[in-house]
């Protein structure tokens, strides 16, 4: 059997804030618009529509809350 090498990683300076985004359920509502717009191609124009509608109201939704956070971000972050 082969011996690993340990693998070197660097880690952040201390003190250095390490930014995770807020818990989020646009992901699963956008995945889920998508995913009824494209049964919707098949079974019908309400769920296309629904489905679609859904998709970019989220996409929207999504993409404003990622500015925000962003914007909130250390000059250094950016």
């Amino acid at each position: 059997m082969t011996e690993r090498l340990p693998v070197e990683t660097e880690a952040a300076p201390a003190g250095e804030h390490i930014h995770m985004p807020a818990p989020s359920i646009l992901p699963l509502l956008n995945a889920a618009g998508l995913a009824v717009g494209i049964v919707g191609i098949t079974e019908g124009l309400a769920f296309l529509i629904g489905g679609l509608t859904l998709f970019v109201i989220t996409t929207i939704i999504w993409i404003r809350a990622v500015v925000g956070e962003v914007n909130d971000l250390p000059l250094e972050h950016h």
